[in-house]
């Protein structure tokens, strides 16, 4: 039933991990909605990994929005990087980027290294930095790719986590980007699907160790979301058809899942620790 219902909702397509943004038909929407803009964020120092293109990128704009000062870290689109970095300028706010590879933990330390070098304070922390390969058996899925996925998505929020804690105060946040497939699984995302299930349960084991520093923490599980992760990661005709087996029929944008976390990350969700939201485009999952 659900193959029957897929269908084109945009032209073929396909590029080269990660993959460029402005080359993808249509380019994501990242621009924050008219909505926001009440300084709910003001001169707080936000660290958002991943936060070149897509998800990461529309969390930035609108954080921005919010008056926070923004740290980039990503992997090495670094046209793109500086393309958001000027686009977050433009909300009168100081935005750095820091290129680096995350699943190398001495990159997770470098990078709260040179945020607290140009801030001297972290207030919150995005862990949204991921990467996935397809494949469809476990008997063909290596040990060494096992490990690249993990230590692209999973380790890093750790390690970024562990080192961004000592800067942390009260009233600081975190929140990490899991995925709508930690809960309903994905045969041929095998290795990413686990990753986002660790960040689950990481997210809710942490939210109660750090209570008592009143540091929340919190997640997004995006559904089939519009990003240069898709159309870098899957052949032309999938990529065409992404996000028609929805609810909704179609993907999501970026700037529809960055409203999540600004709720997470402001003073609106006060009394929300060891939770996740779902802008999955209306899949009903458990959790």
């Amino acid at each position: 039933m659900e193959k029957e219902r897929k269908k084109k909702v945009r032209p073929e397509q396909k590029q080269r991990r990660p993959g460029m943004e402005n080359n993808m038909k249509p380019v994501p929407e990242t621009t924050p909605r008219p909505s926001s803009g009440g300084g709910k964020l003001k001169n707080k120092i936000a660290l958002i990994t991943g936060g070149d293109s897509g998800i990461g990128k529309a969390v930035a704009l609108l954080f921005a929005k919010e008056g926070a000062h923004i740290a980039i870290s990503y992997l090495s689109e670094t046209k793109e990087a500086k393309h958001t970095q000027k686009l977050v300028k433009q909300y009168g706010v100081n935005c750095i980027i820091i290129k680096g590879d995350l699943s190398k933990e001495a990159n997770c330390q470098k990078v709260i290294k040179e945020i607290i070098s140009e801030f001297g304070q972290i207030d919150i922390v995005v862990n949204n930095a991921g990467l996935h390969w397809e494949c469809d058996s476990i008997e063909k899925l290596s040990s060494k790719q096992l490990l690249k996925t993990f230590q692209n998505n999973f380790f890093s929020y750790f390690w970024i986590t562990k080192y961004a804690i000592p800067y942390l105060a009260k009233g600081s946040t975190i929140i990490n980007t899991s995925s709508v497939t930690a809960y309903r699984g994905s045969p041929s995302l095998l290795d990413y699907s686990a990753t986002k299930g660790a960040i689950i349960s990481f997210t809710r084991s942490l939210s109660l160790q750090l209570i008592e520093k009143g540091i929340r923490v919190n997640a997004v599980a995006p559904g089939p979301i519009w990003t240069p992760l898709i159309v870098s990661s899957f052949d032309r005709k999938k990529n065409s058809e992404f996000g028609s087996d929805s609810p909704m029929e179609r993907a999501g944008m970026p700037n529809e899942v960055a409203p999540s976390y600004l709720f997470l990350a402001s003073q609106d969700s006060s009394y929300i620790n060891g939770q996740v939201l779902h802008p999955n485009g209306g899949e009903i999952i458990n959790g």
